[in-house]
């Protein structure tokens, strides 16, 4: 068995909740693109990173239906374990850089697909949401309200239908090929809506994730977060 390490990204302050995220530090053990998609696929994980260069950062993301150029939780992850200051992905040449106890990389808005914003009047009303169902190609939904507005803090829940394309992050779980499921932490939504808000978000997903970002100067953006090693 290939050997990979297992991480929790996005994490809320007490270490729980995030995404899972693979990483197989040494990517020429599975050179070929069929190779890494069967582990991705057989892992299970929202997404499998293979490192390419630990040096500059080169890594290739796999989720178990795509192949993304760029996802939130797996570069935010990527960056923590190799701890390097930028990151070569197919999207790009991102910077990266640690903070304390977040971890913080930069991307672009149109580096991820569309998502449905949906503002709601209350946290309230967002936690109330039940997971939708959703028709085959539909973008992903992602709803969100106001918690604290002069402060930018934002309670958001996020829901894709697994047909196969993915929701745009690689932020999503296992489960079977047309069903909706919730997102815990999904980066790329959390770009979009930083891009549309125009200013820096504390964004609290799904069950108790916490998503960072601040918006950078020339439309790149900082994504950050809580990472942890499980295995």
């Amino acid at each position: 068995m290939t050997d990979y390490d297992v991480l929790r990204v996005f994490c809320g302050p007490r270490g729980g909740y995030g995404n899972e995220l693979g990483v197989v530090r040494d990517g020429s053990v599975l050179p070929e693109d069929g190779e890494r998609q069967a582990l991705a696929v057989k892992l299970g994980f929202g997404a499998t990173v293979f490192v390419d260069d630990p040096e500059c950062g080169a890594i290739d993301i796999r989720t178990p239906a795509r192949h993304p150029a760029f996802a939130g939780h797996p570069c935010v992850g990527a960056a923590w374990l190799l701890d390097v200051p930028e990151l070569t992905t197919d999207a790009g040449v991102m910077g990266a850089r640690q903070d304390g106890e977040f971890c913080w990389v930069e991307a672009r808005a149109d580096w991820v697909s569309r998502h449905t914003l949906h503002q709601y009047a209350s946290a309230a009303e967002v936690d109330g949401l039940a997971v939708p169902s959703m028709r085959e190609g539909e973008p992903p939904r992602y709803a969100w309200a106001w918690e604290d507005e002069p402060g930018g803090r934002v309670r958001a829940r996020a829901f894709a239908r697994l047909d196969g394309d993915g929701d745009g992050d690689g932020d999503g779980g296992d489960g079977e090929t047309g069903e909706t499921r919730e997102d815990e932490a999904t980066g790329a939504a959390a770009l979009l809506l930083t891009e549309h808000l125009g200013r820096a978000l504390n964004i609290t997903q799904g069950a108790g994730s916490q998503i960072l970002t601040a918006p950078q100067p020339h439309g790149w953006t900082e994504i950050g977060g809580r990472v942890y090693l499980e295995r």
